[in-house]
């Protein structure tokens, strides 16, 4: 019998898959110096032996990238034409405990982009904002604060 904190339906790690047009390496970088993460892998199709069976243009773009952010990561590749979408519904959430650093990386995450919501205090932290970066990726930059009262029965971390 598992206790209620080895319930093998929770899986090992939850981490965020993103699509780009072409542009993974470029952003996969550009995120890695913006966040101080471990950029772990940049893998491109022609490394791989999905290359025999990929367009020759797809061979120079990412197939597989990752970036560690404190053991979750990051992660993306180059789609093909015919197969890419615009992100649509979903923003990748980082959260500091220094407004500071949050400022500096909401104020980087939106150059060339486009802010949805100015970084600033709101009801439930002294610092939030929302943006979509120039790779059209949408970010939430959050500082955390003790204002959002969280269950605590039946939670399972």
């Amino acid at each position: 019998m598992t206790s209620p904190h080895e319930d093998t339906r929770i899986p090992d790690a939850m981490n965020v898959h993103v699509a780009f047009p072409g542009t993974c390496r470029e952003a996969m970088q550009f995120y890695a110096d913006v966040t101080g993460g471990q950029l772990e892998c940049l893998l491109t199709y022609a490394e791989t032996p999905a290359a025999e069976h990929s367009p020759s243009e797809l061979h120079d773009r990412i197939i597989h990238a990752s970036l560690n952010l404190r053991g979750r990561r990051l992660m993306g590749a180059d789609m093909a034409a015919d197969t890419y979408t615009p992100p649509q519904g979903v923003e990748v959430q980082l959260e500091y405990q220094d407004i500071e650093q949050a400022a500096r990386t909401f104020a980087q995450l939106s150059e060339g982009g486009k802010i949805t919501m100015p970084f600033e205090a709101t009801f439930w932290s002294p610092g939030f904002g929302m943006a979509t970066d120039r790779f059209g990726i949408h970010w939430m930059v959050n500082v955390a604060s003790d204002n959002c009262p969280m269950a605590t029965e039946g939670d399972p971390a």
